[in-house]
């Protein structure tokens, strides 16, 4: 095999190139992959063929030259860290942690000499995972996705479409430093905008409920939902919600829209609302 770097890709995004993995030529390649959702998410099962698909433009081949050992751990946290720990007892030559936040943690409980790249991250410093974007040290690297002040557009955008929104319930994890830091984003611009914020914890899918439903008992409502996996798990559950109690709403990622997420017809402006990326993107509702 030819000396070359190595490329972990997952629904678009690119891990760092690991050159050691072409140093022993007569050696077949072993690779980790530990995802928080459950296998018959298509949100994932997308991102996991695109992976594969990566890894083959690039010449690696599960079975013939390298091995992909997979583990669907849905979000259950003590299922991801036995999953985590299985697969660093592989001692593979790098893990793929590819549901972000949910998946590093329990990897790097698990080892500190095993590579480990990270895609979905949002704030990989604040939790703890790297020591600096410029330096991370350690034996993890990965990509983020986007800055927290992107997270204040959502209020703006929400104003936007809805301008008649005065109060916004903020769907987000707080056992992750990108929910806290994401929600207080939010607040920060929310006085220039004459909206006062209530946080959501998306721990479980009777808390939602609960907790959206009560909020939407007073009018002049919209929603926000930040990027966590658990949003992305209940993401069938908030987008009902957003639907039955006729809540403008504004979702961090694409898969919500695509899952039928978007502003109900009563709102003045019938659009729905994504923010992928790093890119803003509106599309009329129909």
């Amino acid at each position: 095999m030819r000396r070359r770097d190595f490329i972990v890709l997952t629904g678009g995004a690119a891990a760092a190139p690991l050159a050691a993995l072409a140093q022993q030529a007569d050696r077949m390649r072993r690779i980790g992959v530990l995802f928080g959702s459950a296998t018959d998410d298509s949100e994932y099962q997308a991102r996991f063929g695109a992976f594969l698909q990566g890894l083959q433009q690039l010449g690696w081949a599960d079975g013939r030259n390298v091995r992909i050992d997979t583990r669907w751990a849905t979000t259950n946290p003590d299922d991801i860290r036995r999953h985590a720990a299985e697969l660093a007892a592989l001692a593979p030559d790098v893990i793929l942690a590819a549901t972000g936040t949910a998946t590093v943690a329990p990897l790097l409980q698990a080892t500190r000499t095993v590579p480990i790249v990270f895609v979905l991250v949002i704030d990989p410093v604040g939790a703890g995972f790297v020591a600096s974007l410029a330096q991370p040290g350690g034996n993890a690297t990965g990509f983020t996705l986007f800055e927290y002040g992107m997270s204040g557009k959502w209020l703006e955008l929400l104003k936007e479409i809805a301008p008649r929104v005065t109060r916004a319930a903020v769907l987000r994890d707080p056992a992750i430093a990108s929910g806290i830091g994401q929600f207080a984003t939010v607040q920060a611009v929310a006085p220039s905008l004459g909206v006062e914020l209530s946080p959501v914890d998306v721990r479980d899918a009777p808390e939602i409920e609960r907790a959206v439903t009560a909020f939407a008992r007073s009018g002049n409502g919209g929603l926000i939902v930040t990027a966590s996996a658990l949003a992305t798990r209940y993401r069938d559950l908030i987008i009902t919600l957003a639907a039955r109690h006729k809540l403008p709403a504004v979702y961090s990622r694409r898969l919500f829209v695509a899952d039928g997420g978007g502003t109900p017809p009563a709102c003045p402006h019938e659009m729905r609302i994504e923010i992928d990326k790093g890119r803003e993107v509106s599309s009329p509702d129909g």
